[in-house]
């Protein structure tokens, strides 16, 4: 479990393929403290350490993630956004992420402002019932409000921390998006019988 607040960033150091998945190494700046088997938010994806080192960490993703999510597009210098796994002493500062991305989105518009940076991004339609205006949703890791919400699109609104702290503050209009929207909202749809 982890909270959407990203912890650092890291960059794509090597990508190899690994029996029709890949085997990535990321730099991190917690990497020496990691554990084998420890859970690390790679761009919003929970994934797991395989092998650490003092630069950084290596963890394998399985076809079905990089059919998931934007994984599959990842090279070697790219810009990720990293968090390591909630403790139960953290304080919940963003909102519950699971690090199960459910599909991935692209950046529509940006309008850049002299104080924050207004996006839209669009999503699947199947996942547009689970995204509601002052809700939250999680884009590359990070735990953002949703400002509008559409039946193909939804906005959000960056603030300059979140720009420069997070991978955030580099993307372009059409560059792909891992999201993963509200377990709750999930839950609730699920149990009222709404889910297909």
């Amino acid at each position: 479990m982890f909270t959407g607040l990203v912890e650092a960033t890291g960059k794509i150091l090597a990508v190899t393929d690994n029996e029709g998945g890949k085997r990535i190494k990321i730099s991190a700046p917690f990497a020496s403290s990691l554990s084998y088997g420890e859970s690390v938010a790679v761009n919003g994806v929970c994934l797991t350490v395989v092998d650490f080192a003092e630069d950084g960490f290596t963890a394998d993703v399985m076809p079905e993630t990089l059919r998931a999510s934007n994984l599959a597009e990842v090279e070697k210098g790219q810009v990720v956004n990293l968090e390591r796994a909630l403790s139960l002493q953290d304080r919940l500062g963003g909102h519950l992420v699971q690090g199960h991305v459910d599909g991935v989105g692209k950046l529509v518009t940006r309008r850049r402002g002299q104080r924050w940076d207004e996006l839209t991004f669009s999503l699947p339609t199947e996942l547009a019932r689970y995204v509601a205006r002052k809700g939250s949703i999680t884009i590359n890791g990070v735990s953002l409000t949703v400002t509008e919400a559409g039946e193909a699109s939804f906005g959000v609104a960056l603030i300059p921390t979140t720009m420069r702290e997070t991978n955030m503050g580099l993307l372009e209009e059409g560059d792909a998006v891992n999201l993963e929207t509200d377990v709750i909202a999930k839950y609730v749809a699920r149990l009222g019988g709404y889910d297909d």
